[in-house]
């Protein structure tokens, strides 16, 4: 029986819950194959960029649990959990994903709107007189 890695990560409102499993390189993402959970090329380059780096491409399937967010958030909050459940299965691979700077949780989020304004930092028009 093969070994299961576990790990989770986030992106502003974001959640991924994610399963290694040694396979064949399957990615399933909230129940469907990756290519049509994330359509573009662009997010599905986020989610391989981890296992690229290490070239181990085909040699986990991959289930991941997102919600909340965007596609975006959902792919970068999926990308971190892969990077963590990576070291997981091997330490050693802790210096090239530090390096590629995918083990850091990106802290950027929306700022909060602020009582009697219209946004976070807009401000109702000015009049001095």
């Amino acid at each position: 029986m093969s070994e299961i890695y576990t790990a989770s990560g986030r992106r502003k409102t974001a959640v991924a819950h994610v399963t290694l499993e040694e396979g064949s390189g399957n990615i399933v993402i909230n129940g469907e194959p990756f290519e049509e959970a994330l359509p573009t090329l662009i997010l599905q380059g986020t989610i391989l960029e981890p296992l690229q780096l290490t070239k181990l491409r085909n040699k986990f399937d991959i289930k991941a649990h997102t919600r909340g967010g965007g596609s975006h958030g959902q792919a970068d909050a999926i990308k971190l959990a892969i990077s963590r459940a990576l070291l997981h299965f091997d330490a050693e691979l802790r210096p090239p994903l530090k390096a590629a700077g995918l083990l850091r949780r990106d802290p950027r989020a929306r700022e909060r709107k602020k009582p009697g304004q219209p946004g976070a930092r807009k401000r109702f028009q000015f009049s001095k007189r």
